[in-house]
């Protein structure tokens, strides 16, 4: 009867251990007490077997422990440099400053205008808006195009006409000629920041019209500062 348990406990254990798939130290920690909670009196474990047994809960522990440290100390220096970025943003309200962005923030509300330049008329444009996962939520086009600064308005719809997720959006804009040559676009914007908006903690800054991630900014007149 012994046996028969022993080896019904140890199938417990191993479809327990099958469904999670991680060994965790509370899950070790219940092996060993089943583990001798079942052992045969005639031939109980050895002092060696149950040591060894202790020391590998014990280093589990350690290293359970330095994970847990290491991810809060990340967090902590996350908060941190988002901190000092939102209070550099603040800082640059009044301020010349150039960006090339490479997207747009979409909130409940807002339809972003996404503004580019072609150095030469085009006769088509295609802007492609795609998801942090990189998948296209909507493709806009416009035609007939004049040299210098152009904008499509994106109405916050995906391609099935629902209103997207609120988020950070990429853009990626090509163009061509009338001959259909490939014209490349350039997403740069220049002028003076307005105010400063907050998505989802991260600061953006608002240039002409446009909300711009700090890290997209190239340059900044500090004037005569």
């Amino acid at each position: 009867m012994g046996v028969v348990s022993s080896i019904n406990n140890g199938a417990n254990q191993q479809n327990m251990f099958q469904a999670t798939n991680v060994l965790g130290k509370d899950d070790f920690l219940k092996l060993l007490i089943t583990k001798l909670t079942n052992q045969d009196p005639l031939n109980p474990m050895d002092d060696e077997s149950f040591i060894a047994e202790l020391a590998q809960f014990s280093s589990l522990e350690q290293m359970s422990n330095i994970n847990e440290s290491l991810s809060s100390a990340l967090q902590w220096d996350y908060l941190q440099m988002q901190t000092i970025n939102n209070t550099m943003a603040t800082s640059l309200i009044g301020r010349s400053v150039t960006a090339n962005y490479s997207g747009v923030y979409l909130d409940r509300q807002n339809q972003p205008t996404i503004n580019f330049t072609t150095d030469r008329p085009a006769a088509k444009a295609t802007v492609k808006i795609l998801d942090m996962e990189g998948r296209v939520v909507r493709t806009l086009t416009e035609v007939d195009l004049s040299a210098g600064v152009n904008s499509l308005k994106w109405d916050g719809k995906d391609t099935a006409g629902n209103r997207a997720e609120s988020g950070y959006y990429t853009i990626e804009v090509t163009a061509e000629d009338a001959s259909g040559n490939a014209i490349t676009p350039s997403t740069f914007v220049s002028g003076t920041v307005q105010g400063v908006v907050y998505h989802d903690g991260a600061a953006f800054l608002k240039v002409n019209g446009l909300e711009i991630a700090l890290a997209d900014v190239s340059a900044i007149d500090m004037g005569d500062d």
